[in-house]
């Protein structure tokens, strides 16, 4: 068997070993020139790096790539293009798979029930886009594990196997440029569930009508969640089936948009077992993931809080809303044109609870214009150019008492790596202050 691993990231890496202990001939193609490839390992570097993958038998996406780039170079290879995930499902030995899905909560809910079924004592393994790549723990699993999937749309758009139980978050329009429009993206995340079976589960938020257009196409179970007969909230309390699991006020996870995601996994984990005891002892003690609404330090009474997992504007109005008090907010960064009329009413309406608003990045300007629209002037047009000359000029504005928020609800690429190297560098810059 001859395979083409075409991008050498982590994936790619994970790919080459995995695919070697089933003794393919494997090549890898990299853009980079340079790209560090083992001895004896076949390759093809730079710009050729897609060339004539038609005589390979296997081509290995990695999934930030769409196979239409593989394709303008090679037509008629579609049923040759696959990736880790595909496979990974095609020959794992359990059965006991949960896929989650949506635009934002994933990584929060998928841990949240990873750490119930263990709090179950279930063996569970986290893999996807989120956690380590899933054929590094492949070796390990037996039939009586437990996996749980994040799925981004990247990984679900040529995706042929779902999995036992399927959670999709809210849905709401992201990745536009990758997809092309809404349909599109929807249609990538329906993959998760389509190859369902009638005695699967297909689980999905009962407030938003594209999280149940989604989940509609599997052939299992349905069952909403925020609502009966999945986990919902009724007056200050968390329940599902008729039982509390805790008051609202013993949740440590900030924002109630993060009530959502507890109730998604809460959902999805009772229909392995109902144990309130061992899913309360998680929901009253996680606190959150790193770059998601985490609380930096307290420096002279003004709160610094790092969310810089937030790339698109919704997540940023879910972070205005969580946060208490006044704010400084830093929002901006690499700019995806994506509607901001949602953002700017959001801001307006909190208009009394914001100090102003520091505007960075390439979609500064943008941000801008569409608050001037809505005759919210309390922003500032920020020159810096670095991290740290954001936090200075941040610790400027704020006031004792306040909060200072890196929720930028744009990505990164414009002034840092990624999404962690944002944060990472908010919050040395708060530490060294």
């Amino acid at each position: 068997m001859n395979v083409a691993i075409v991008g050498y990231g982590i994936e790619g890496r994970s790919a080459l070993t995995y695919y070697q202990s089933l003794g393919a001939n494997v090549t890898v193609c990299d853009r980079k020139a340079d790209a560090d490839i083992p001895a004896g390992v076949a390759m093809q570097l730079g710009d050729s790096y897609l060339h004539n993958l038609d005589r390979f038998d296997v081509i290995v996406r990695t999934v930030g790539m769409h196979p239409k780039v593989i394709l303008e170079k090679n037509p008629g290879v579609e049923h040759k293009i696959t990736t880790n995930i595909n496979e990974f499902f095609r020959v794992c030995p359990t059965k006991n798979i949960i896929g989650v899905t949506g635009t934002k909560g994933k990584g929060t809910t998928s841990t949240l029930i990873v750490k119930m079924l263990e709090a179950m004592g279930k063996k569970v393994f986290l893999g996807g886009n989120f956690g380590i790549p899933a054929f590094d723990f492949l070796p390990q699993l037996t039939p009586d594990d437990w996996v749980v999937m994040e799925l981004s749309s990247f990984m679900l758009y040529d995706m042929t196997h779902s999995p036992h139980i399927g959670v999709c978050l809210m849905v709401q329009p992201e990745h536009l440029d990758w997809h092309g429009d809404m349909a599109d993206y929807v249609r990538s995340k329906s993959h998760m569930f389509a190859q369902q079976q009638p005695n699967d589960i297909a689980i999905y938020y009962a407030q938003s009508t594209v999280s149940h257009q989604i989940a509609s196409s599997s052939p299992g179970k349905k069952i909403a969640y925020c609502a009966e007969p999945g986990a919902y909230i009724f007056e200050d309390q968390l329940m599902i089936d008729q039982t509390v699991i805790c008051k609202l006020n013993e949740i440590k996870l900030l924002g109630k948009h993060n009530w959502q995601n507890i109730c998604a996994a809460i959902t999805a984990v009772w229909q392995i077992g109902q144990a309130p005891d061992a899913i309360r002892s998680v929901v009253v003690s996680f606190t959150g993931l790193p770059n998601r609404l985490e609380l930096v330090r307290e420096v002279d009474g003004v709160r610094y809080y790092n969310d810089s997992f937030s790339s698109d504007p919704y997540a940023a109005e879910a972070a205005i809303a969580a946060i208490p008090g006044k704010k400084v907010l830093i929002i901006g960064g690499y700019e995806r044109m994506i509607p901001l009329d949602s953002l700017v009413k959001t801001v307006k309406e909190a208009a009394s609870d914001i100090r102003t608003i520091l505007l960075i990045g390439a979609s500064a300007k943008r941000v801008a214009t569409a608050l001037q629209k809505v005759d919210f002037t309390q922003f500032r047009l920020s020159p810096a150019s670095t991290m740290a000359d954001i936090v200075a000029e941040a610790r400027m504005q704020a006031q004792k008492g306040d909060a200072v928020l890196l929720s930028p609800g744009f990505a990164s690429f414009d002034m840092f790596k990624n999404f962690e190297d944002r944060g990472n560098q908010f919050k040395e810059q708060v530490h060294a202050l």
